[in-house]
């Protein structure tokens, strides 16, 4: 298959699981809901206005909208013009994508998965987020091993 095809599906499959888990959890947990998965893993509802671990929540949805879109259009460039891990760039847009969705939707990112160990509690994030750092990790990993 070509590498257009393995994008169009890791960028469809990443949007699909991302939007599906957040439609059960804004259908099926309450803002005081916290279930526990393991004892470090909890599911709750977060709706973050801001970036990235909350920063920069008073921007507003428009503003991260067009971030949002002109950061999609960058790494479709990317995909077409580079010779940067492929599968990594799908992972980022497609979180890029998901998250995007949101801000569309309900002007802000629906997070759902509450992460700790002990007193290290990090910040609650979604199946998007993880796309994203994953990617971004893939990249550099590769970037950092070529030859």
């Amino acid at each position: 298959m070509r590498k257009s095809v393995y994008v169009l599906l890791i960028v469809l499959s990443i949007i699909a699981i991302d939007q599906i888990t957040k439609y059960l959890v804004i259908s099926y947990l309450t803002p005081s809901d916290s279930i526990e998965i393991f004892p470090f893993l909890h599911l709750v509802i977060v709706r973050n206005t801001g970036a990235a671990f909350g920063m920069f929540r008073n921007f507003g949805s428009v503003f991260f909208i067009g971030i949002s879109v002109l950061a999609i259009i960058f790494v479709i460039w990317l995909l077409l013009t580079s010779k940067y891990s492929y599968f990594g760039l799908s992972l980022v847009l497609g979180g890029a994508i998901g998250n995007l969705i949101d801000r569309i939707l309900y002007g802000k990112v629906v997070d759902f998965i509450d992460f700790s160990i002990g007193k290290f509690h990090w910040y609650t994030f979604n199946v998007a987020d993880s796309s994203l750092t994953i990617g971004i990790m893939v990249i550099f990993l590769t970037s950092l091993f070529r030859k």
